[in-house]
């Protein structure tokens, strides 16, 4: 979800989409959403304020310094598990939801980001440590290349309810529930302008790519798009369903 524009739309959908659908537990990935890089205690507070039960990261995590202590605090609030153990945050948070104990995880990749493990073996860690403290697993898996996310997918396939792929801001066609039964998508999309470039106004991206120089870029606020995925899971905490959202934001 990308900055302003991104909060404001989804603070306008929000009240509908929770009509129509009745979701238990609503996650949203806000790395992006303090003016389209990182998250600040404000604009964490301004999710919840709307109806928003748990924020991930991903590779912008600690780009405001003055989130650092917030993220240590909050416990709605992780950041990838495999960073440094010692960098601030958790990687993992369990919510009381629909009658289950939901683990909401987060994993950076290791290919084109920084990430201080595998997130594979980080991901046997963390299923292994929780075993018996969570009912169900959703990982939001922040990554730059599809065949790690797919990967991921099928190395997780029944062991967690979803595995979500975040970071390339395009979502892809590939939701399904794999055999085993978790529901996987490469990426579920960004929530914020269609009319941009991944968010930022597509005149000064296209700027940047002309003439190789730097632009400062600003977030783009026109034809606001809600990108998301709305998942079923059973009752053994492996997914029923899997349906990508995609539709224009009032």
């Amino acid at each position: 979800m990308v900055g302003k524009p991104g909060r404001a739309g989804l603070a306008r959908a929000l009240p509908e989409l929770r009509e129509r659908h009745a979701p238990d537990l609503v996650v949203v990935n806000g790395e992006n959403s303090a003016g389209g890089l990182g998250i600040t205690p404000g604009t964490a507070k301004d999710l919840f304020g709307m109806g928003c039960d748990a924020i991930t990261l991903g590779n912008h995590a600690y780009r405001r310094r003055e989130v650092y202590g917030y993220l240590d605090e909050s416990e709605r609030v992780v950041r990838p598990a495999n960073f440094m153990r010692g960098s601030p945050g958790r990687g993992h948070m369990i919510l009381e939801a629909g009658g289950m104990r939901v683990c909401v995880a987060n994993l950076i990749g290791n290919l084109g980001l920084r990430a201080a493990r595998s997130p594979f073996a980080e991901a046997d860690s963390l299923l292994d440590r929780l075993d018996g403290a969570a009912d169900a697993f959703v990982v939001d898996f922040h990554a730059e290349v599809t065949s790690e996310k797919v990967a991921m997918g099928w190395h997780l396939d029944g062991r967690a309810a979803a595995v979500l792929g975040t970071h390339t801001h395009v979502p892809t066609a590939d939701a399904r529930v794999l055999p085993r039964g978790t529901a996987f998508i490469s990426d579920v999309g960004m929530t914020g302008s269609r009319e941009s470039v991944l968010g930022v106004r597509w005149e000064q991206a296209l700027e940047g790519f002309r003439t190789q120089m730097p632009i400062k870029f600003e977030t783009a606020t026109e034809d606001l798009w809600l990108n998301a995925v709305l998942l079923e899971v059973r009752a053994d905490g492996l997914a029923e369903s899997i349906e990508h959202l995609v539709e224009p934001m009032p």
